[in-house]
């Protein structure tokens, strides 16, 4: 190729060290005519050739969608006429709804303007209707009070209270302002002299003690907007009433033969009754209260019966502390538990009827409260509908408050604080009776002091359970748990570690031990002794009376833990007990579940310990003689043996008589 002309000129692709200006865009033709280079212009075809072969590829796909888009474009000429047709649709729609929008403006304008008129209306009549009342108020009230009919006197009282002062206040303002003014002083001077006559004769007629006339000023006092002194002074009056019962039942307390047959809980029946009357008030008179006096007015009357109530429950309680005695025998009972060596001990036998009598007051008094906390939850229910949660709220503190703080509530707990320990010493006392008087009657599998430890068990605890009282129930399941494992659970211990006689050096071995568990028992207060080193036949028949002791205890128990579910869900189902109950019973019955794994446990010790004296010493020897057994034998005596090994049907037959031993003496384990 000739070289180029002389002269200025575009610099080809490559110089100056620059790439190719062609290898990312295509030149243009400009640059194209410029090109004198074969490179440049090879590079240049090469990429002309590939945009056109991308062009050529994107014409084929769009040559493949014109069928669709010719269809699409077909549908869209169809639509055409449908579109101009919805357009007038929708402009006419438009239309319609903007003369709504007017139309509803001026109707809405012309309602507001009739209600502003209606309720203009409304009040001229309501004030025109007040101002009449006012004068019917006036002329009725003097009118009743010179008949001395009271009730109806009230009612215009009631009426006039009830006008709205607002109104009365705008017609003062007007022409017969005068008027209105002389009818409201004299209906205030009725109001006044109308309170201090229905004062004076409730007083009345409360010293003459005439229930209906008391219960008919008492229907007057909210007429005259005196709610609260209405239900203090017939609150006074119910109060005597109580008070006056509880003092003749109290009377006949002193009189009682001690040989009633009522005569041990005396006490309770004192209270029960108190408690019932007190009870069959509320009921006759509530129906009165939330008529006259409306819904949420009952705490007010029953405040004040409850406080009657603890001063009389506080009298009964002091005479029943002074003739049983309560306070000494707890001394006596402390002194006992805390020093066993006391020089006067209680006799728990004495322990029983008191302990009876208490839990009975107790339950008789959770019932009581139980009655009036339904009563006045009742009535606050009532009027709460619809107030706030905090009034709600504040409701329940008070509730709380009066039947968890009252003295009724706080004597219960110092008596039920006392019988605890009471019931513990008598339990223990009880136990350790039941222990030492342990005899196995022959043919017997276990000994006498199992059932009559958990019969006096069962006893103290149901007694407990008797009272109502979540927490006394709870303390009395711990101290039985205590009894059993720290005690009575000690004593199987002790007649298990003494071993089961087997040969004669196990025989030394076990005099000895029950000569050391002797002696050390002596050295322990409070414990329960052990009994002397026995044959050895008395000693194997007591240590498998033993083991029977600890497999029925340990039933004996889950049998126990199974009826207090019983008991425990018959008493919550009742309300007793609050939120709280049902945890620490299901924790109370827990620990009684884990102490009779622990009796399962020793009963287990005990079986590992007959095995290990009594059984594995002779099987053994018979295992010993597979030794002694030519196991060299031919095929015949290989069948026979397969068929009747005579070692196998040796040991079978040893071990059965062995264990023949034991089944007569031995319960099914």
């Amino acid at each position: 190729m000739a070289a180029a002309p002389a002269g200025p000129r575009a610099a080809p692709p490559g110089e100056g060290g620059g790439a190719s200006p062609y290898s990312s865009s295509a030149p243009t033709m400009e640059q194209i005519r410029a090109l004198t280079e074969l490179p440049a212009l090879e590079a240049a075809y090469s990429h002309l050739c590939g945009e056109e072969k991308a062009v050529e590829e994107e014409l084929e796909k769009l040559l493949e969608q014109q069928g669709t888009i010719e269809s699409k474009m077909a549908a869209l000429h169809r639509m055409g006429p449908n579109l101009q047709l919805i357009e007038g649709d929708a402009k006419q729609l438009a239309g319609m709804i903007t003369f709504t929008c007017n139309l509803a403006e001026n109707v809405s304008s012309k309602v507001r303007q009739l209600d502003l008129a209606k309720n203009r209306l409304y009040q001229a009549i309501q004030r025109a209707d007040d101002i009449l009342d006012l004068k019917f108020c006036m002329d009725g009230v003097q009118t009743a009070l010179r008949n001395e009919d009271y009730e109806q006197a009230a009612a215009h009282i009631h009426r006039y209270l009830s006008l709205d002062k607002s109104v009365i206040e705008l017609s003062r303002q007007g022409q017969e302002g005068s008027i209105i003014d002389a009818n409201l002083k004299l209906l205030q001077e009725a109001e006044q002299r109308l309170k201090a006559i229905v004062t004076e004769k409730f007083d009345l007629v409360t010293r003459q003690e005439d229930l209906p006339q008391v219960e008919r000023f008492f229907k007057i006092f909210p007429l005259l907007g005196l709610h609260e002194e209405g239900l203090s002074n017939f609150s006074a009056y119910l109060c005597k009433q109580v008070a006056s019962k509880a003092e003749e039942n109290l009377q006949l307390v002193m009189k009682t033969d001690m040989s009633d047959r009522r005569a041990a809980v005396i006490f309770a029946d004192t209270l029960t009754l108190l408690f019932e009357g007190i009870a069959r008030i509320v009921e006759t008179h509530q129906p009165i209260v939330e008529t006259y006096y409306g819904p949420g007015r009952l705490y007010t009357l029953i405040k004040h019966l409850q406080t009657e109530c603890d001063q009389q429950v506080e009298k009964v309680v002091d005479k029943f502390i002074q003739q049983r005695d309560y306070h000494r025998q707890f001394q006596l009972v402390q002194n006992s538990m805390m020093r066993s060596s006391v020089a006067e001990k209680t006799e728990p036998r004495e322990l029983d009827p008191i302990l009876t009598e208490v839990t009975l007051m107790n339950a008789r008094s959770e019932l009581y409260l139980r009655f009036i906390r339904r009563r006045v939850a009742s009535d606050f229910e009532v009027g709460d509908s619809v107030a706030s949660e905090e009034v709600k709220q504040e409701h329940q503190k008070c509730l709380d408050k009066l039947l968890n703080h009252c003295l009724l509530s706080r004597t219960m707990q110092e008596l039920i604080g006392y019988y605890i320990t009471m019931e513990e010493y008598f339990m223990r006392e009880t136990v350790n009776k039941a222990v030492a008087l342990d005899a196995c009657e022959k043919g017997q599998l276990t000994s006498s002091m199992v059932d009559d430890v958990f019969y006096i068990v069962k006893k103290c605890v149901g007694r407990a359970l008797s009272s109502s009282s979540i927490d006394c129930l709870c303390a009395m399941i711990n101290h039985s748990i205590t009894e059993l494992e720290s005690d009575f659970r000690e004593v199987l211990c002790n007649k298990l570690r003494m071993g089961f006689p087997a040969t004669p050096f196990q025989d030394f071995q076990r005099g000895v031990t029950s000569a050391v568990s002797l002696m050390h028992s002596s050295l322990q207060q409070g414990k329960f002794d052990t009994k002397g080193i026995e044959s050895t036949d008395e000693a194997k028949q007591s240590f498998l009376v033993t083991l029977n002791n600890v497999e029925v205890c340990s039933e004996n128990i889950m049998t126990l833990k199974k009826t207090l579910e019983s008991d425990c869900a018959k008493l919550l189902s009742q309300g007793f007990g609050g939120e709280q109950a049902q945890p620490k019973i299901d924790s109370c019955l827990a620990e009684l579940a884990a102490m009779s794994h622990k009796f399962r446990d020793l009963l287990q010790e005990g079986l590992n310990e007959l095995s290990n004296s009594a059984i594995k010493p002779q099987v053994k020897p018979w295992i010993n003689l597979f030794l002694s057994v030519s196991h060299n034998i031919e095929e015949e005596e290989f069948n026979d043996y397969e068929a009747n090994d005579p070692w196998v049907q040796q040991l079978i037959l040893n071990l059965e008589q062995q264990m023949a031993e034991f089944k007569a003496d031995l319960s099914a384990v």
